[in-house]
């Protein structure tokens, strides 16, 4: 593994570059973008499934979203949609400079926002050849229902705006946790089940500090990760979603994603497997990892 860094308009975003066994810098490799998860970083469940591509094979990236993680950019903790697609793109560009990367053979894996933000760069940007995705979520779609109702949606981007009014007059911001720290009086079981993942030893890491800008949440609220998607996604897709069914919505934004998008396709949904265990449990990792390796080798081919 090599630690990278790639420019993205004036920031510099941090990123690991997980080489293949035997790894030949004048060999022609194909590559996978692989991108995290909201509130995670490139050391966790993106970085997992980019050491499983390689081992199958193929140079893969995984990186930290701009503001975030030891990626630039200011203020911190920013969760802003079109600068996370434009990430991606940017990831593109600096593959496309690697003279062992095939700029014609370049494929992109998200996880959950990230699978969102993955399938919404591919729309526009078809220098990416093949779409994987796993426990995709829509991270617009769960922001205005998390919200609970139009009126509340409504209360919501009232406050997001006092709240800019005053980082605007005292500099003063408004970080929220993504996720709490204790499962305390929470019966959910996906936020149950990101608790155990993200604030606990068994998937959490120093860099992923759980801070969100609360003001980026407006935009958030406005985004379609699968605006268009009929017309724009012409690349082979592969979905990965657990069977076991959680509040966040993966397996409904998983199925929408399949049936609306017109390309080749094909879904796996991995028995007993919720949303957090495809980002770490082995048993459930290794399906789905086998599945996205063998789509990738057959979609990522010269033509």
């Amino acid at each position: 593994m090599q630690s990278i860094t790639f420019p993205n308009r004036g920031l510099e975003l941090a990123g690991d570059l997980h080489l293949p066994a035997g790894f030949d810098a004048t060999g022609s490799y194909a590559a996978i973008i692989c991108v995290h998860p909201g509130s995670s970083v490139k050391e966790q469940t993106a970085g997992l499934y980019a050491a499983r591509m390689a081992e199958q094979g193929f140079v893969a990236l995984a990186f930290d979203a701009s503001y975030q993680g030891d990626s630039g950019g200011e203020p911190r903790y920013l969760e802003e949609p079109a600068t996370r697609v434009e990430d991606i793109r940017c990831a593109v560009d600096y593959l496309t400079t690697l003279d062992f990367v095939d700029e014609g053979r370049i494929g992109v894996l998200g996880i959950c926002a990230g699978g969102g933000y993955a399938v919404n760069a591919a729309m526009t940007e078809h220098r990416i050849a093949a779409v994987g995705v796993v426990s995709p979520i829509n991270i617009g779609r769960a922001r205005r229902e998390g919200a609970g109702g139009h009126e509340h949606l409504v209360q919501l981007l009232e406050e997001i705006g006092r709240q800019r009014t005053l980082e605007a007059r005292t500099g003063k911001a408004d970080l929220r946790p993504w996720t709490p720290a204790g499962p305390a009086g929470i019966t959910d079981t996906d936020l149950l089940e990101a608790i155990d993942y993200y604030r606990t030893p068994r998937g959490q890491h120093p860099h992923a500090d759980n801070h969100l800008r609360f003001t980026s949440v407006a935009s958030v609220i406005a985004f379609d990760a699968f605006h268009l998607l009929e017309d724009l996604l012409t690349q082979p897709l592969h979905v990965v979603i657990g069977d076991r069914v959680g509040s966040f919505g993966s397996y409904r934004d998983g199925y929408e994603l399949f049936r609306r998008a017109r390309s080749e396709k094909s879904l796996q949904v991995v028995a007993g497997a919720g949303h957090y265990d495809l980002y770490d449990r082995a048993e459930y990792v290794d399906q789905a990892g086998g599945t996205l390796g063998a789509f990738f080798a057959t979609n990522l081919v010269n033509p």
